[in-house]
């Protein structure tokens, strides 16, 4: 008997025992539901925070200083100084002058700014950021109307915004903002333009932020506290890893660290974040693989079960055809064959399922708008239902095999 006759006979067998077939064939599909469903919504978030993430480029990296207490091998940690205007200055002259690169310069001026326009407020959640021409291009913003932050607002310090696309439309739901005025931290802003909707993983906290010129924003830092940020962009991927070397000495220069110190600063590639959420999502892979696997093993005892059950009842079957010249691997083929059918038609219905459960995640929680075919899991699905099927039915193939045809005959 050959493959596609075993294939015949298996699934006549089915067919005789459908409910019991069907039953196993759907634990089987929970399993690998869960297993394409979870890992499929898993890619999905991960291809939204990729898509997110890689405006920014691998070719960007920040040059910061976390202002955070804590111990260090037992000892108290003492803090970094905040890096000041003259020194973020004075590396974007020293840096741009060897380099073919671009740096931008901006500080966080406040993170609860409460915003008014006429009648109308926001919550004290918005952040305003003192940033200038080139900050919009490097960190990926793009413009829906109206202009960016110019060169004339940095030398007349001017109080022009531009504003995020959730806190245009809180406070101008029916209008136009460009050329509004806005009232925020005791001070009028112009608004020139308005960005794009970009939303973020913190729930949209990048269309919450006004910009506004560094010069401008440099006017609030009455007490010398601000931190300033520098972000610096290189034209070619390849040349990232020289790039922050030089950055780092140039830095370590104009910061005054002594030689053999830790450097006062950190540096922050922009693709560090995206290999944060790849681990993230590995363990959440590792997860949904746990839980297929629990399914997957409770549906192999319950097949191994129908397989067992199949053979009592066909007993008489199995020792006509050892009569008539079937040998025992012939017999093992039969059974296994039966098996790995039941598994691959449960395995398909659960890849389907999975597929379409997987992308409805994913687009619910992050408004993923590619339907995601994780081919590599669906690949492993089908692998895992042809193993299942080998493991649960090998030893009710063996116990076939070995009846003896003569008392097979005479079993009733």
């Amino acid at each position: 008997m050959n493959i596609k006759e075993n294939i015949a006979e298996g699934l006549r067998a089915i067919q005789g025992n459908l409910l019991r077939a069907i039953i196993t064939a759907l634990i089987i599909a929970l399993g690998i539901l869960a297993l394409v469903g979870i890992l499929t919504a898993v890619d999905g978030i991960q291809n939204n925070v990729n898509q997110s993430l890689s405006g920014l480029g691998a070719n960007t990296f920040d040059i910061v200083v976390e202002q955070r207490n804590g111990r260090r091998r037992g000892m108290m940690e003492k803090p970094k100084p905040p890096i000041v205007y003259r020194e973020a200055k004075q590396f974007k002259e020293l840096f741009t002058a060897q380099e073919d690169a671009i740096v931008s310069l901006y500080t966080g001026v406040t993170g609860s700014a409460e915003v008014k326009y006429g009648s109308a407020k926001t919550n004290p959640n918005i952040r305003i950021i003192g940033v200038d021409e080139e900050y919009l291009d490097i960190k990926a913003y793009k413009l829906q109307n109206g202009r960016n932050v110019s060169e004339t607002d940095m030398e007349l310090s001017s109080n022009t915004a531009v504003i995020g696309f959730e806190l245009a439309t809180k406070l101008f739901p029916k209008e136009s903002p460009l050329n509004k005025e806005i009232s925020a931290m005791g001070n009028k802003f112009k608004v020139v333009g308005v960005l794009e909707k970009k939303g973020s993983l913190s729930g949209g906290g990048d269309d919450r932020i006004i910009l506004i010129p560094l010069s401008t924003g440099r006017q609030f830092d009455t007490q010398g506290n601000f931190s300033y940020e520098i972000t610096t962009s290189v034209e070619s991927v390849s040349s990232i890893e020289e790039a922050i070397g030089e950055a780092t000495a140039v830095m370590r220069r104009v910061r005054r660290d002594q030689v053999g110190a830790e450097d006062s600063f950190e540096i922050e590639r922009a693709d560090s974040l995206i290999q944060e959420t790849e681990q993230i999502t590995s363990g959440m892979q590792m997860g949904g693989l746990v839980i297929a696997v629990i399914t997957l093993l409770g549906a192999s005892i319950a097949l191994m079960n129908i397989m067992m059950v199949s053979v009592t009842e066909r007993t008489r079957e199995i020792g006509v055809r050892k009569a008539l010249g079937a040998s025992p691997s012939k017999i093992r083929f039969q059974f296994l064959i039966e098996a790995i059918v039941i598994c691959l038609l449960g395995g398909l219905a659960g890849v389907f399922l999975g597929i379409i459960g997987g992308n409805a995640v994913s687009s619910l929680l992050f408004n993923q708008s590619n339907f995601i075919i994780p081919w590599t899991w669906i690949i492993v699905g089908l692998i895992v239902c042809v193993s299942v099927g080998l493991l649960s039915g090998f030893y009710p193939a063996y116990k076939a095999s070995k009846l003896d045809p003569i008392e097979s005959l005479r079993y009733e």
